[in-house]
């Protein structure tokens, strides 16, 4: 049984976490959170300490170092982007491997700084990339490694899940801790992409905006037009009123479907980590270094690579 600690147990994501570490078998030793709103922890972990204070958090782990029975072996971080670097390291000066969400940091800087933390503990870091385990991407990915090495795929990919006012009041709405709705709702898309379809070879950004972004991305196997936005008024006609939601991948003329599936990705993210086949720093740079540019390329020329969602933006 491995001693977790949990940092950001107030957060949307963190029950999963908690749930992992407790379908794994392992212990949810301590919790942190500024948020005093984790009640669910009683119905996962009720007797996992719980500090809102990071100094009190701090302390205690430390305290818990001197038993080799109590001291953590991992802490998990659920926190807002803009503190993933800080907690990742903090968690690794603890003496603990780190999972950590997406996405890990905001730039390949970063990424090499949390390389040196790794190196000055001897621990490691893991990124939650849930869905390189996604019975359906992992179909998509064989499908496209079995066809001509030669043939390019061409792919739309849409997304939309409309969020109300409160986003904007929210950390999700302010573009210095969240970098952004592309690097904030998808960065884990542009690492399915990288994962299914290999090395990416070009980046280009039509549209860039609070609310949502588009471009153009090429990998060495597909041709990608994309468009992500978190605002209603973006739903396809067939869609508003019915549902807040639109996800929609097409393959050359062949629709993923990936609606469902998603229940136990984290405790299978879980499972992969423990038994030393995480994801680490190494698989996790493709996508920051895709992000990181998307936030700040220069916007180039419309033209046919551009998704047809943008022509509708009237601008």
């Amino acid at each position: 049984m491995k001693n977790f600690a949990l940092i950001g147990a107030a957060g949307y994501i963190a029950p999963r976490h908690m749930h992992a570490i407790k379908d794994t078998g392992n212990r949810l030793s301590v919790a942190y959170d500024i948020n005093d709103s984790v009640g669910i922890i009683d119905s996962i972990s009720p007797q996992s300490e719980f500090f809102t204070e990071f100094e009190r958090f701090n302390e205690y782990a430390h305290q818990l170092k001197r038993n080799p029975a109590t001291a953590l072996d991992y802490v998990a971080v659920c926190t807002p982007n803009h503190l993933h670097h800080a907690h990742i390291a903090a968690g690794l000066r603890l003496g603990a491997d780190v999972i950590c969400e997406k996405p890990l940091v905001p730039t390949p800087e970063l990424m090499d700084e949390l390389a040196l933390v790794e190196q000055e503990t001897g621990k490691r870091v893991f990124n939650i990339l849930q869905l390189r385990h996604h019975e359906a991407i992992l179909q998509l990915k064989d499908k496209v490694a079995a066809a001509p090495a030669n043939t390019k795929f061409d792919v739309e990919l849409t997304y939309i899940t409309s969020r109300g006012k409160w986003y904007a009041e929210s950390w999700k709405g302010d573009p210095r801790k969240s970098f952004g709705v592309a690097t904030n709702i998808g960065v884990h898309f542009y690492d399915m992409l990288h994962f299914i379809f290999g090395k990416l070879q070009a980046n280009v950004v039509h549209y860039r905006g609070e609310a949502k972004a588009a471009g153009y991305l090429e990998y060495e196997r597909a041709r990608v037009r994309w468009f992500l936005s978190i605002d209603a008024n973006d739903l396809p006609d067939s869609v508003k009123g019915k549902k807040t939601t639109f996800r929609n991948i097409d393959i050359s003329g062949d629709k993923l479907e990936f609606s469902e599936g998603f229940t136990d990705l984290h405790t299978t993210s879980y499972k992969e980590i423990l038994a030393g086949r995480g994801y680490g720093l190494a698989d996790a740079r493709h996508c920051i270094e895709t992000v990181n540019v998307i936030r700040n390329a220069p916007l180039a020329t419309r033209n046919a690579d551009t998704h047809p969602f943008v022509a509708q933006l009237g601008l």
